[in-house]
């Protein structure tokens, strides 16, 4: 399993309570990908532009698109530019991998017994894992979690050994996700400017 993956898993077990936005999601997974990335010595970041390693990615399919889609070309990808470009739709992809390979099920509703649920991973040791990283405060799903939504805020900072492009990772996410809440402040502003004219207010 990889950061991506828990990532996704923790996101789907938080969905009662604490709803995510899919925008804020995919963003934060395409982050998770470049530390996955980082961790396999597949990348490396040169500022702040993703430089692509000698290192196969870890075997993962939705890893080894991530890899395939890397800019290979200097001056590289900033980013920045690859959370966005990445991450549309980055949360149907997982969903998809993950119930493709039977990793989740359908949670029956006690009243209605043979009506299905929602869709929740199913019990395993990779879903259990993923669980146990997220209550340990597992210091780089923690900012990630934090950074989607998924929690209020994460138990500690990333530790100095996680590294400097650990860091300029977790930044651009936060700021990627900071710009996409301000596109969506201004659409609901122009939203209902649009609809007071309509009403003629």
């Amino acid at each position: 399993m990889t950061t991506a993956r828990d990532l996704m898993m923790t996101a789907m077990d938080a969905a009662t309570t604490r709803p995510v936005e899919p925008g804020d999601l995919s963003l934060a997974l395409a982050g998770a990908e470049v530390i996955d990335l980082l961790a396999a010595g597949a990348v490396t970041l040169d500022g702040d532009r993703i430089v692509p390693g000698d290192r196969p990615a870890p075997a993962d399919r939705v890893l080894d698109e991530a890899a395939a889609a890397l800019v290979r070309e200097a001056p590289y990808e900033p980013v920045s530019d690859w959370l966005w470009r990445r991450g549309r739709g980055l949360a149907s992809t997982y969903l998809a991998a993950l119930d493709a390979e039977g990793r989740l099920t359908r949670q029956g509703s006690r009243w209605m017994p043979f009506r299905a649920g929602r869709t929740v991973p199913a019990d395993s040791a990779d879903h259990r894992r993923a669980e146990a990283r997220l209550a340990a405060d597992e210091p780089v799903l923690a900012a990630l979690a934090t950074a989607a939504g998924i929690r209020d805020k994460s138990g500690e900072d990333v530790p100095a050994e996680s590294g400097d492009a650990v860091e300029s990772v977790l930044a651009a996410v936060n700021d990627a996700l900071l710009d996409l809440e301000a596109v969506r402040q201004r659409r609901a502003v122009e939203q209902a400017a649009f609809d007071n004219v309509w009403r003629g207010e």
